[in-house]
């Protein structure tokens, strides 16, 4: 057998098994711990901007360096991964983004700052395509809710670091964020261990045969690759959204608002935590009630509040900002594990094309929405972007996917 069957009849062997909730807790502390270190970096944009003296676009460039690294290399780490996977990636992720960290920390130049951010990116894509897989190994067969656990280990890293930052970093300058490296050598000694699992499971794969549940599709080559786009398309106008909320919400809330910049932090970080809630529902009820419902959901179900966003009073802005972070999150779980059953085969470059593609997308997105922002003003960002969520309407284009037993 290759590499790549060797894992794909250890995937279905493990899918048999019951969940195995200490690797999903772990592997979700390390998501914790990887987007923390991420979260860090738009949340120390109201100091740095002040610091180096930066344009909103200026702004927008650093945070489209880091996540076209982050993005770019994830599909080809995948494919890679699918035919050798190698447990040690994970670290090696975890290990870059500590570094980029250290740098961003000591930064004296715009320059170094890209040179930072883009190495933290780096550190992301070699981590997330092995790490989703992991998530996968130890779902049970219960791939969204695995995914979900593994998501909202992301999301509450995120939710955490801009606290962390105003109550760290800002107080006290930029040389603390090296205070960051702690939790980033938790991380390589977490995956370590997970690795070691990990390790033990390709072992196992190479011998196991047994029933397992898969997709069954029974689509064209043409149909699944039209299905992929659609799914692209709709974590394009997830993620396009997403970026105007982690990058320029605060920015929103001080200009309209004149809040603190300490209270503009605490409110994105409501919003982050309100987005790992939704992520975590959005798993268990795709695999209850069906992913497509659960895409539906997601994405169309939060146009009517973020429509609304741009015009409501202060106290009216966080409750929906809340609404839509619990809704809006919910969808990429279900989309994830959506496209991994339509190719079972590729979970790696699956997995790196969509969280590649998510990065991509919220680099491209705020560069562009930061442009707009320094010619037409913050709040005109959030009543164009208010719009992306209609484009929920093609999941209506999406297959019906149902299980069915096979035996390997």
């Amino acid at each position: 057998m290759s590499a790549n069957q060797n894992l794909n009849v250890m995937s279905k062997a493990t899918d048999n098994h019951k969940i195995v909730y200490p690797i999903l807790f772990m592997i979700s502390l390390s998501h914790l711990l990887n987007d923390l270190l991420q979260s860090i970096i738009p949340s120390i944009y109201p100091i740095i901007k002040d610091e180096f003296q930066l344009s909103f676009a200026q702004i927008g460039i650093i945070t489209f360096v880091f996540q076209m690294t982050a993005s770019i290399f994830q599909p080809f780490v995948g494919v890679y991964t699918d035919k050798k996977p190698n447990p040690r990636f994970l670290i090696a992720g975890m290990t870059l983004s500590m570094t980029g960290l250290l740098l961003l920390a000591s930064a004296h130049y715009y320059s170094m700052l890209l040179f930072a951010v883009a190495l933290i990116g780096m550190g992301s894509s070699v981590f997330h395509p092995e790490a989703s897989r992991v998530a996968r190994l130890a779902s049970g067969g219960q791939k969204g809710l695995a995914q979900s656990i593994f998501q909202v280990g992301g999301n509450s890293g995120s939710a955490i670091g801009p606290l962390l930052v105003a109550f760290i970093v800002l107080p006290l300058g930029q040389s603390y964020i090296s205070v960051f490296a702690v939790p980033a050598f938790v991380g390589i000694i977490v995956l370590w261990k997970i690795g070691n699992w990990y390790a033990e499971q390709l072992a196992i794969g190479r011998t196991s045969k047994k029933a397992a549940f898969a997709a069954d599709v029974h689509l064209s080559r043409k149909r699944v690759v039209f299905s992929i786009i659609i799914l692209l398309v709709l974590v394009f106008s997830k993620y396009i959204y997403l970026a105007s909320m982690n990058n320029y919400l605060t920015f929103f809330l001080i200009e309209k608002f004149h809040v603190s910049v300490k209270d503009a932090q605490v409110c994105l970080f409501v919003f982050a935590a309100a987005v790992a809630i939704g992520t975590i529902l959005g798993g268990k009820l795709g695999d209850r009630y069906g992913r497509k419902n659960i895409i539906w959901i997601s994405i169309l179900g939060a146009a009517p509040f973020t429509l609304c966003l741009p015009y409501l009073p202060f106290g009216w802005t966080v409750v929906f900002t809340v609404l839509i972070g619990l809704i809006i999150a919910s969808a990429f779980s279900a989309i994830l594990v959506f496209a991994t059953d339509l190719m079972p085969d590729k979970v790696g470059l699956i997995a790196g094309l969509f969280f590649g593609f998510s990065f991509g997308m919220g680099g491209i997105g705020s560069a562009m929405l930061g442009a707009i922002a320094d010619s037409s003003g913050i709040e005109y960002v959030f009543k164009i972007c208010a719009f992306l969520p209609l484009l929920g309407v093609i999941t209506a284009l999406l297959p019906k996917i149902s299980k069915t037993q096979i035996t390997v």
